[in-house]
């Protein structure tokens, strides 16, 4: 059977991408910046005899078409960028740049997608159909490379069917896997308003125009954009995370510094709550005597997962796994560039299962600590290999 013969094939190089993953995690690179990342990964492909061309400057795509005649293509897409986060795990693979770390996972999505097309090379004479595979820069920072891919044309000569993704979710245990059909994870957009004021002596209020008392009225008032305005079925997150006001006790500054994030799952509220939120801000500033410069740079959209897709793919992990080992995902509120695959083409992306519990890997990403049970790297590149045939058609 092709899923025996595909888990065999994941059982037989996992130590291979448990070595390439290690390599990797060793040597993060930050976003926009994975030169020796990419270099490495195109040293994978060119053992393996695989054709490739890079894109977004670091990224890289790449195809292998089975020997069986068919039209049907299929991308599955993985990122290599890490994140500026000092590593406190004290393991032989720890990163040896201070400061940068693969604190998301991207390692583990890079070095299983290697595995996937090693097994596919395995297997080219007994499949039909196209798998083209996205190797991307910088999901972790604005505009994205996933953006930058697209607009470069990585969806095209040959246009997929459908993009699949997978990500590391330390939350479910090594051995399984989740899925959620629908609007799945939020769009992100970042705030920086600046608060314009009089400084002076902390004990002479009526001689100044106090931007810190203004930014405290503005940041209040904003939550009432997510508690009053937003229809209450329409998940909204508005969160200001970084005030700056660089007064002292008895000194009240001339300017304030805020910046924040507002995150939703639908575009044409979220373009009405931009508006919203601007006019309120400055009308307040105004109000009390004051001015703000209130500025959105908008970031990734909503993560939509097709139905069709998904359920399909679903019925794939199940196949391969056992029902008892595919989960249900709830609506996450994090933000993710594969979105703007979603908003382009069919899409799904799903979470493997990498925690345990009982070796005490349950740090959550974007942490010093996080890290993953290296056994789900077996599961990751044979679920994905299975998932990527059975969609063309095989």
């Amino acid at each position: 059977m092709l899923k025996d013969k595909i888990s065999q094939l994941a059982h037989d190089i996992h130590q291979e991408v448990v070595g390439n993953r290690r390599h990797m995690h060793a040597n993060p690179e930050l976003s926009f910046e994975e030169y020796e990342t990419s270099a490495f990964v195109k040293s994978k492909l060119d053992e393996l005899g695989i054709t490739y061309q890079n894109m977004a400057d670091t990224g890289i795509v790449a195809l292998i078409t089975g020997s069986k005649p068919s039209d049907a293509v299929v991308a599955l897409r993985a990122d290599m960028d890490a994140l500026p986060i000092l590593e406190a795990n004290d393991v032989p693979y720890k990163s040896t740049k201070p400061g940068v770390m693969h604190a998301c996972g991207h390692d583990v999505h890079t070095s299983s997608l290697l595995g996937t097309a090693k097994i596919l090379t395995q297997l080219k004479d007994e499949f039909a159909g196209t798998v083209k595979l996205i190797f991307q820069p910088a999901e972790e920072r604005l505009p994205g490379g996933a953006n930058l891919m697209i607009k470069e044309g990585v969806l095209e000569n040959p246009k997929p069917q459908a993009v699949i993704g997978q990500h590391v979710m330390p939350l479910i245990e090594s051995g399984k896997v989740g899925f959620r059909a629908g609007k799945y994870m939020a769009s992100t957009d970042e705030i920086y308003v600046t608060v314009h004021g009089k400084g002076g002596h902390g004990a002479q209020p009526q001689q100044n125009i106090d931007p810190v008392l203004i930014t405290s009225h503005i940041i209040i008032a904003l939550q009432q954009i997510v508690s009053r305005v937003a229809d209450p079925k329409m998940p909204s997150v508005l969160s200001f995370g970084k005030v700056i006001a660089n007064g002292a006790t008895n000194v009240i500054p001339n300017e304030v510094k805020l910046e924040g994030t507002f995150r939703t799952m639908d575009e044409e509220w979220r373009g009405v709550a931009h508006e919203k939120m601007k006019k309120m801000a400055e009308g307040i500033a105004e109000a009390m005597g004051g001015r703000c410069e209130f500025n959105i740079m908008r970031g990734y959209p909503f993560l939509i997962n097709e139905e069709k897709l998904t359920a399909n793919t679903r019925a794939h992990a199940e196949e391969y796994l056992g029902k008892e080992n595919v989960l249900d995902l709830d609506i996450w509120m994090a933000a993710e560039d594969f979105a703007y695959y979603s908003q382009v083409s069919d899409a799904c992306f799903y979470r493997l299962g990498t925690g345990n519990e009982s070796r005490g890997i349950t740090s959550s990403v974007h942490t010093p600590t996080f890290d993953v049970d290296e056994d789900s790297l077996k599961l990751s590149t044979g679920l994905m290999t299975y998932i990527a045939l059975k969609q063309l058609g095989n």
